[in-house]
């Protein structure tokens, strides 16, 4: 006998990157040719030094980083983000329109919750990170494919005529995952003034602000002015992750910029999922907002010089097609005649590559996912990135 299964968990797709890793179990690599891993954006190395001995006196010293906190997370991170966010983005942004979660993934689960259920509508661009739609699926929410072209850059005309009785949020990933694009700041303004007129939230995910390469040079350093409206949180909605500026993946913590009301609304989700987000997290996150600006600033400089060695290499690769590259991603398009999911497994075996498909971040049955391959470049030097390039040259299917 079985036991009962939810359906629309049933109807969920297992998650990309365990199946990816799956692909990888009992492959011996060759001593000459091992693993370029470029499936997952995950920083794999520590977080810097003087943030880790921030962590253990904390964990040694601080009796509180053991308990319970506020639900909403910490009241100094949450001032600090509403701060530094109210600067960066030329806005105002009060301490009580911050919260505090595990992770931007439960960021956006949180908010996602208190905005549709079963049977509502959620309009996403596709290519879309995968998690998601997940989401979306496990709650029963029909998601609603955006087509962004090759440009991979989403159009609010196209979104509009999408638009129902049953759409609940239009959601933006900026730098995108997994295409990699910058969105024009006219484009992210086009969406607000879209989701404003028609009583819709603007969900956009901020997962890699630290690593755009307009930080400094447009529009005053900022990438889009949602947050110069003096009425923005009546539409617009930021998830944020700490995890990619200052390596606390395992630590899970993210932000959500929102009106109070809806941080309201949010609470009762995150006190009943995790009560609180981790403690040390926040304080760590704290201590990097706090300290390690030019650190950052680094690493920023640092993904952008990955970035110009993927441009290059693609445009001397024959055949194959960049779409995007930005943050941590390449988005490609390969010249071969079989499905990227097919390919991305010879990849695997035949050249010690392990990438992502298209077919995970487009809808079942896409021809343009077929065609597509996410590479996740960050933790690729330029001796990893030249050799995957020497590799895919050389393959022959």
């Amino acid at each position: 006998m079985t036991l009962p299964l939810n359906p629309a968990f049933a109807a969920t797709e297992p998650p990309p990157v365990m199946e990816a890793r799956r692909w990888i179990q009992g492959v011996t690599f060759p001593a000459d040719r091992p693993l370029i891993n470029v499936s997952q954006a995950a920083p794999v190395d520590s977080p810097p030094l003087g943030l880790r001995e921030a962590l253990a006196d904390a964990a040694l010293n601080n009796p509180d980083a053991h308990l319970y906190g506020p639900v909403l997370g910490m009241p100094a991170l949450r001032g600090e983000i509403a701060l530094q966010f109210s600067a960066a983005y030329g806005g105002a942004i009060a301490p009580t329109q911050v919260a505090i979660t595990q992770g931007c993934n439960q960021a956006f689960c949180a908010v996602m919750a208190t905005l549709a259920g079963a049977v509502d509508e959620v309009i996403l661009p596709t290519p879309w990170y995968f998690n998601h739609k997940m989401w979306l699926d496990m709650t029963g929410v029909r998601t609603v494919p955006l087509d962004t072209g090759p440009t991979l850059i989403p159009d609010a005309k196209a979104a509009e005529a999408l638009i129902t009785a049953r759409t609940r949020a239009i959601v933006l990933v900026t730098p995108n995952n997994p295409g990699g694009v910058e969105y024009p700041a006219e484009t992210v303004a086009a969406f607000r003034d879209l989701a404003r007129a028609h009583g819709l939230a603007l969900i956009i995910d901020e997962t890699y602000r630290d690593f755009d390469s307009r930080h400094s040079v447009e529009l005053g350093g900022r990438p889009h002015d949602l947050f110069t409206d003096p009425d923005w949180a009546e539409t617009v909605i930021q998830l944020y992750s700490f995890s990619k500026a200052y390596r606390l993946t395992g630590h899970r913590v993210g932000s959500i910029v929102a009106g109070a009301a809806r941080l309201a609304e949010v609470e009762k989700f995150l006190d009943t999922v995790a009560i609180c987000p981790s403690q040390l997290g926040q304080i760590g996150a704290l201590w990097g907002m706090q300290n390690l600006t030019q650190w950052v600033a680094g690493e920023r400089d640092e993904i952008l010089a990955r970035r110009r060695a993927m441009v290059d290499g693609f445009g001397a690769l024959a055949g194959w097609k960049l779409l995007g590259c930005g943050a941590y991603f390449a988005y490609v398009e390969h010249p071969f005649d079989m499905a990227s999911d097919t390919l991305c497994k010879r990849l695997v075996t035949e050249a010690s590559l392990l990438m992502l498909p298209g077919t995970m971040f487009q809808p079942a049955g896409s021809e343009a996912g077929k065609r597509q391959i996410r590479i996740a470049f960050a933790n690729v030097d330029a001796r990893g990135i030249a050799e995957m390039f020497r590799r895919l040259a050389a393959f022959r299917p």
